[in-house]
Order: structure tokens, then C-alpha cells, then sequence
């Protein structure tokens, strides 16, 4: 039986920053079914809220990227008081996060390789976090069933 981490491929979207636009990492879903992004937020006063959107592109280098249509959210706008997850419909390729001050959140979406512009050559991910003040937050993805599974993950995400 398989590890966890031997079925999981986690990357960092983007490290814990106040600002992490233009900074988020793509990853190539060439090698994976689906895909999980999670993002984490810590959010102090007069909190504008982020605007999340995911793209996708051919490349890694992302000359070609547009946006990515999905339409569930699992939201958790509030972690100190549960660790529960809502399901929570997106009325467009984007959703805004929590505005609430002080509070820590979590958002999951799940992104199927298939959903992806696969017949025009689109293989490749990305989270887009846009528009945040007053807010800290981090990204993380987690590939799963890896066309190479077994063993500690070493085919690279981040690369074509």
C-alpha cells in the first residue's frame, strides 16, 4: 500500500506572502489525474479580500495562459471556529475571498486534468491570487495520481 505522499505530489503555489501576485508557480498537469489547490489566509483589519482565479496555458512559461472555468469552491471562512469545508458554487472563473477582519480562512478547489483545453494543448496550472490587503496568505498544490507513482515524488511539476 502506497504513502500518502507517494499518491501526493504537494508544490508550492506561492509562498505565505502579503502580495503573491505574479509570484504564484505553475504546474504541469502532464503527469497527474486531478489536482488540488489549497489556499490559507490570515486576515487582519480592513481586509479587502483576494480575488482568486485559476488559468491554464501549454507551457509552464505561461506565454499563452487564459482563464479556467471551474464552478465549486470548499470554503472555510472561518478555521478557528471549525475545520469544516463548504461546498460553495463560483458564478465564474473567479471567487473573492472572506473580507471578515481577524479571522483565518481556507479555500480548496479541485481541478480535473480533463477539464483543462486538452484539445488545444493545455496541460499546465496555475492559481492567480490578485487584489489582497491587509491579508497574508499562502498556496499550495496537491497532484494526485501521478503517472509515476511509487516512491517519493521526483518527476518535476514546475517544469514542461
Amino acid at each position: 500500500m502506497n504513502s500518502i505522499i507517494e499518491n501526493l505530489h504537494p508544490v508550492v503555489a506561492f509562498p505565505p506572502a502579503a502580495s503573491p501576485a505574479a509570484t504564484e508557480d505553475a504546474v504541469s498537469m502532464k503527469g497527474c489525474k486531478k489536482a488540488l489547490v489549497v489556499l490559507t489566509g490570515d486576515n487582519a483589519t480592513s481586509v479587502t479580500g483576494a480575488t482568486v482565479t485559476l488559468k491554464q496555458s501549454t507551457v509552464v512559461a505561461l506565454t499563452d495562459e487564459k482563464a479556467l472555468e471551474f464552478d465549486w469552491v470548499y470554503a472555510n471562512t472561518d478555521t478557528g471556529a471549525s475545520d469544516a469545508l463548504t461546498k460553495t458554487a463560483v458564478t465564474s472563473d473567479t471567487f473573492d475571498t472572506t473580507t471578515t477582519n481577524d479571522k483565518n480562512w481556507m479555500y480548496a478547489i479541485e481541478v480535473d486534468a480533463a477539464s483543462l483545453d486538452t484539445a488545444n494543448g493545455f496541460c499546465v496550472l496555475r492559481v492567480d491570487v490578485t487584489g489582497n490587503a491587509n491579508c497574508v496568505c499562502a498556496g499550495v498544490y496537491l497532484l494526485d495520481r501521478q503517472r509515476y507513482a511509487g516512491g517519493t515524488p521526483s518527476v518535476s511539476a514546475i517544469t514542461d
